[in-house]
């Protein structure tokens, strides 16, 4: 058995992870050229822990008040993942490669749904 990771098995590979503390976002660039900028909230509201995500579909927890919410370290997992150190204590959850590209490519439409869940729980 190998722990190694076969590249071809990943569909996109991160090739560059900056963190920009001062405006507070994630710059994930990948091999086929995509970058996106993700905002630290953003990230800590969708972190794939099972204490966001929950152990099953409708256990998700609706995480709030992160607005000011840094990243502390980045710490590579693999060749596969990061996992972000949160400046709230959370340091839970893998952000593989194909999570991170997903949170990118699908960030108007998380976040939208986000703020709803967001505005809905307040009333």
């Amino acid at each position: 058995m190998t722990n190694s990771i076969n590249s071809s098995a990943i569909k996109f590979l991160a090739t560059e992870i900056k963190l920009r503390t001062r405006s507070r976002v994630l710059d994930v660039a990948f091999d086929d050229g995509a970058r996106f900028e993700l905002p630290f909230e953003y990230l800590r509201v969708h972190s794939p822990s099972a204490e966001v995500k929950g152990h099953g579909p409708g256990q998700e927890v609706l995480v709030l008040g992160k607005q000011n919410v840094g990243i502390r370290a980045v710490e590579p997992v693999g060749q596969y993942a990061v996992k972000l150190v949160f400046d709230d204590g959370h340091d839970s959850g893998l952000f593989t490669w194909k999570y991170l590209r997903d949170l990118g490519e699908n960030h108007s439409q998380n976040w939208a749904k986000y703020l709803a869940r967001a505005q809905a729980a307040q009333q």
